[in-house]
């Protein structure tokens, strides 16, 4: 999973089928002290998530698949939580 912040959304007007009525969003990659890497990602919106929040993305296709129950959906990232906190221990 990879831990990012939302900072804008894509708008299309011709998608494939399976993005009609489904949110996509930037979300920039964080590293482990919260600070933005420079990458981002496009990721379905699976949460309800909106700008600026800090969210868990899983950026494997399979699996982003699974969770939305579509085994030919064409589909690599889903955002699946909106994190609350971040505590990191030094041992």
């Amino acid at each position: 999973m990879i831990l990012g912040k939302v900072s804008g959304t894509i708008h299309s007007t011709i998608n494939h089928p399976f993005y009609d009525n489904r949110r996509l969003l930037v979300v920039d990659k964080l590293d482990k002290q919260g600070e933005p890497t420079g990458d981002y990602l496009i990721a379905v919106d699976w949460v309800g998530s909106g700008a600026g929040e800090t969210v868990l993305v899983i950026d494997e296709g399979n699996s982003a698949r699974q969770i939305v129950g579509d085994s030919t959906a064409p589909l690599r990232s889903i955002i699946v939580g909106v994190v609350d906190d971040v505590t990191l221990s030094t041992g």
